[in-house]
Parts: structure tokens; C-alpha cells; sequence
């Protein structure tokens, strides 16, 4: 009679061994990621730099994972697991925090980590290698099965990438910011008789000359984030809004629609780009994103106030990459009983039915405002429109702070009676009735000007 023999005793034990990739990166935040660019690109440009390599890595780390049949790691530095998620997904990847200490120490820990759950061959690569591929990825793999170490070399006398078949300390000692750490490391793998292998020389990513030689011709996009402001007659409050928006980081654009009075002057003598043209809120935001160069693009009403680190709070909520349209939690500069009442229901409505309106400072990649093309030229409601267009496609996210907006019509109008019309409007605009029939009830009596 034959024995039976248990068939997932070698399955156990393969994947127990299986090789394990870990990616040495970290979560991008605003001001503290590759600072020696900061001075060309800004904070957010810098960051945003860094999130589009460590992306491009992850990306290649995972195709070379699925060749090797390895687990795959990410060791972030700041960041938690859900913002982790959500910036990179779920798929195969086991997102783990770096431990404290100097970076040979946070290595050598992940390393040790991946000996410790059986792999016996560990590759680690860095996250700021443009020219990284597959191919390389997958011949550090190749390597570990002859010897005991491999490095990729970086122009700088550091590396890139490190990977072990036998798990030994070379990292204790190091001085990481000297031009001998290659060198250093090396000399410690043959006092512990470890054979190695290198791979062939890249470079890293960390100053302008960097990006010069990386990019070639092409340049990363800069500014970051281009604010748009819609405009006619706004004299009285172009300036306020034009001071809070200004950033490092952000260029401002007026999109006037034929103003009588001082808008444009003003605009201009504070050094903001201007445009003009016909007038309707949806036509001059379409016209000012197209003269903008921001990755990312801001619609502003003039009458609105961003909060002072505005930048941080756009940056963050677009780490999600399932997020196609942020806005700021609602607020206004009265306040009474009504107001707070008409605030808490509109930042209710934002959040739960994801419908956020434009005093209250949209902003999205300037790729998913093409892709949608642009807002519908509509005379009235042109932010639920594009709203309920980006909604088919992800999701709609507050960020934690308040835009400020002026509480100018409610005082005109009564809070009653703008509350009825904004909702009448935006009911009958989701329900399909034209927008053009809807436009009479958004009109106001006359604003004054300065010379009155």
C-alpha cells in the first residue's frame, strides 16, 4: 500500500524561502523631502518630485517581484499604514515602518527582518534611481544565487541597492554622508569573507545638476499648483484673495470676463498673470487653466480666502490616488446662529454626498481637469457639473482646513432666502434642468466699487 504523503509540505517550504524585495523609501510631505531642490523646484515641486520616482520604482518593483516570486516590502519612512494604502494600494505589498537609528541601522533591520521570515536571498533598493529597471532588479536577484552580496554603485561612491544571500552586519560604522561609503562597505564584506558582485554605476536624484542630467530636455514641471481666480468687478476683494494664495510654490492667474473697474490694475501691480476675455465663471476658469503650468490646478473665487498652508493641505489630500477633486472645508467670515447652521450642512453635504461648491476652493491634477475637458460652459453651477463628472471617475475629498469666503451675499440676500436658491439651483441642475433657466435666480443688486 503507498504511503500518502502530504503535498503541501513543499509548497510550506517553498514559499517559506521565497526571495524578498524591499523598497527603502519614504512618505513625501511638503518642506522636509529632497531639500537640496527646494530652491529650484519649491517644497510641493520637490515633494511632488519625489513621490513620481518612488512611484516609478514601485512600479518596477513589482513587475520584478512577480519574476522572482518574491514578497515584496515597502520600509517607509514617515507616513502610517492607511496613508500608505492609499497612496500606493493594496496589491502584494506588505508596507512596514523604518526603525529608528542612522540609515545602516534602519537597513541592516529590514534586512534582518526578511532573513528572519526564511528568504534567503534579500535585495534592497533606494527610491531615488530614475534609471532603475526590471532588468537590473532582476539580475541583483541573479547575482545572490553565486554570491554572498551585491551592490549597485551610485556615481557619488555610495549605492543604490544593496542584497545579501547571507545576512552580515557591513553597515555598522558607516559614515553616510562621505564619498567612501562604497568603499567602506566593501572592505567590511571581505573582512567577513563575503563574496560580491556589482552592478553597473547609476546616479541619484538629489540636486538641480541631478535633475539636469536625469531629465534631458524635458523639465519637471514647475510651479506646482496654479491658482486660478475668475474675476469681474472684484476690486474690493481681488487683492485679499490674490495675498492669501500667494506661495513659492503657486502661480496666480486672473481670468477677468471685462471688468469696469480696478480688477485687472490691481491684479497686475501685484505681479499676477492676467487674462481676459468673455465672461461666465466656467469660460474664465477653462481660459486661465489654459495659460496654466501647475501640476495641479485651483479654482478660487475672489471673494474667498485660502487657509496660509493651503499648499500642504492640496499636496496632502491628492496623495490619495484615488482622490480626482479636493476642496476645503466651507466657512465664511459671519459669524451668527445661521451661518453656523448653513456651515455645518454645507460641509455635510461636501463630505457625504460629495458635492462640494467653488467658494470653497476646488482643486485637482491638471491631467484629470483635460481628461474631463475642462468645466462645462454653463452660466450657473459649473462646480456640480464638473463635480458630478469627476465622481464617475474616484472619489471627492475635503482637506482639514477652511477656505473663508465672504459672507457678502448671504448679508445681501438673507441667510434664508441664499440658502433656498443655492438649493433649488443645484436640485434642479442634478436633476437635468438647463442651467440657463436656473442663472436669473444667482443674480445680486450691484456691487459697490472703490470710488463710490
Amino acid at each position: 500500500m503507498a504511503f500518502y504523503k502530504p503535498p503541501f509540505r513543499k509548497t510550506v517550504s517553498a514559499s517559506r524561502h521565497r526571495p524578498q524585495l524591499i523598497v527603502f523609501g519614504r512618505y513625501p510631505r511638503v518642506g522636509t523631502t529632497k531639500t537640496r531642490l527646494i530652491p529650484l523646484l519649491g517644497p510641493a515641486g520637490a515633494a511632488a518630485l519625489q513621490k513620481w520616482i518612488t512611484e516609478q520604482t514601485v512600479a518596477k518593483a513589482v513587475e520584478s517581484s512577480k519574476s522572482n516570486n518574491a514578497r515584496l516590502t515597502f520600509c517607509h519612512d514617515g507616513g502610517d499604514r492607511r496613508q500608505m494604502l492609499h497612496w500606493l494600494g493594496t496589491g502584494t505589498i506588505k508596507y512596514v515602518p523604518q526603525t529608528c537609528g542612522d540609515l545602516g541601522r534602519r537597513m541592516f533591520q529590514a534586512m534582518q527582518a526578511a532573513f528572519g521570515q526564511g528568504a534567503r536571498r534579500v535585495v534592497l533598493v533606494g527610491t531615488d534611481i530614475p534609471g532603475i529597471t526590471v532588468d537590473i532588479l532582476n539580475s541583483a536577484f541573479d547575482q545572490l544565487h553565486q554570491k554572498d552580496l551585491v551592490l549597485g554603485p551610485s556615481t557619488d561612491g555610495g549605492y543604490w541597492l544593496v542584497g545579501m544571500s547571507r545576512l552580515e552586519d557591513i553597515f555598522s560604522g558607516i559614515a553616510w554622508s562621505q564619498p567612501d561609503v562604497r568603499h567602506r562597505t566593501l572592505a567590511l564584506a571581505s573582512r567577513k569573507g563575503m563574496t560580491f558582485a556589482l552592478l553597473d554605476p547609476l546616479s541619484d536624484l538629489d540636486t538641480p545638476d541631478d535633475l539636469a542630467r536625469e531629465m534631458g530636455s524635458r523639465s519637471w514641471p514647475t510651479p506646482y499648483l496654479s491658482v486660478v481666480i475668475p474675476a469681474l468687478n472684484e476690486e474690493l476683494q481681488i487683492a485679499g484673495a490674490i495675498s492669501a494664495a500667494e506661495s513659492v510654490d503657486a502661480e496666480i492667474i486672473v481670468s477677468d470676463g471685462g471688468s469696469a473697474d480696478r480688477t485687472l490694475e490691481i491684479a497686475r501691480s501685484m505681479g499676477t498673470r492676467t487674462i481676459s476675455g468673455r465672461k461666465g465663471r466656467a469660460v474664465q476658469q477653462n481660459r486661465g487653466a489654459g495659460i496654466a503650468m501647475g501640476q495641479v490646478l485651483l479654482f478660487l473665487h475672489a471673494d474667498t480666502r485660502l487657509p496660509a498652508d493651503y499648499i500642504d493641505h492640496v499636496f496632502e489630500t491628492l496623495m490619495d490616488r484615488r482622490t480626482v477633486l479636493g476642496a476645503f472645508r466651507f466657512a465664511t467670515d459671519m459669524d451668527t446662529p445661521a451661518m453656523r447652521w448653513i456651515t455645518f450642512w454645507a460641509n455635510q453635504r461636501s463630505e457625504h454626498l460629495q458635492l462640494p461648491y467653488g467658494d470653497q476652493g476646488l482643486f485637482l491634477r491638471r491631467t484629470d481637469f483635460s481628461e474631463i475637458g475642462g468645466f462645462p460652459d454653463v452660466p450657473i453651477a459649473e462646480d456640480l457639473y464638473l463635480a458630478r463628472h469627476l465622481r464617475r471617475n474616484g472619489r471627492i475629498a475635503l482637506a482639514r482646513a477652511n477656505a473663508i469666503t465672504s459672507g457678502r451675499r448671504w448679508q445681501r440676500l438673507g441667510p434664508l432666502r441664499t440658502t433656498i436658491v443655492n438649493t433649488i439651483i443645484a436640485a434642479c441642475c442634478l436633476a437635468g434642468a438647463s442651467p440657463s433657466r436656473l442663472a436669473s435666480l444667482y443674480k445680486l443688486p450691484p456691487v459697490r466699487t472703490l470710488d463710490e
